[in-house]
């Protein structure tokens, strides 16, 4: 059972996530929390799998909230919930160790899939929300979108077709065991493919690969 933090300053959206993950018989909620100091502090008491939090937030807000827990629990992996209008805001959550990136008004599977993909350790973006996570990474990187994807595509480039159907499953958020049972493939030959992946396009975490993967076209951010 994976067991989780939610941090939202308002009930009734606590109320629904919790439902939403009880009712995938994954997922348990094992605190929660207002603002984002207390979430900080629940987080410290419970050492949950997975802390899920909101971005906007009294007291402290999700991103700094995400930055102590990751700096402070780091056995606890870390997930937005987000909305349309907070995209700028990514970056900055990515920066601080945040491995999930989901929308409220999202499906309710993609938030089961989300919750266990970062309890794995993988990393999952809302595909609806992947394509803010790029142009809001994208800005003040130099060049513009198509000089971005240019280059993401040339690193691809380096990449066995093998590998590149992996980095493709990253993007769309699948862990480890799902990669697996998606290509046919014994879980230790999929994590081997994910290091020499990470190792070849020179980035440090799934997130990151996933970013790659989205700019270079392997994944559809509508999908």
């Amino acid at each position: 059972m994976i067991r989780v933090l939610l941090a939202d300053d308002e009930a009734m959206v606590r109320a629904g996530v919790r439902a939403i993950l009880a009712s995938g018989g994954e997922s348990e909620v094992v605190a929660e929390a207002g603002n984002g100091r207390e979430a900080v502090e629940l987080t410290l008491a419970h050492r949950p799998d997975v802390a899920l939090l909101d971005i906007r937030m009294p007291r402290l807000d999700g991103l700094t909230a995400a930055e102590e827990i990751v700096r402070t629990a780091p056995g606890t992996a870390v997930a937005m919930l987000t909305t349309f209008s907070e995209q700028a805001y990514v970056a900055r959550a990515l920066a601080a160790g945040a491995t999930g990136f989901l929308l409220k008004s999202g499906d309710p599977y993609e938030l089961m899939a989300g919750v266990r993909a970062v309890a794995e350790g993988a990393a999952f973006l809302s595909p609806k929300v992947a394509r803010y996570v790029v142009e809001d990474l994208g800005r003040g990187g130099g060049g513009g979108r198509l000089a971005r994807e240019e280059h993401a595509r040339a690193r691809v480039a380096r990449l066995s077709p093998r590998e590149r159907e992996v980095l493709g499953l990253v993007g769309a958020g699948l862990s480890n065991p799902e990669i697996a049972a998606r290509l046919h493939l014994v879980e230790g030959t999929v994590k081997a493919y994910v290091s020499a992946v990470l190792d070849r396009l020179e980035v440090r975490n799934r997130v990151r690969a996933a970013i790659v993967a989205y700019e270079a076209g392997l994944v559809d951010p509508d999908a």
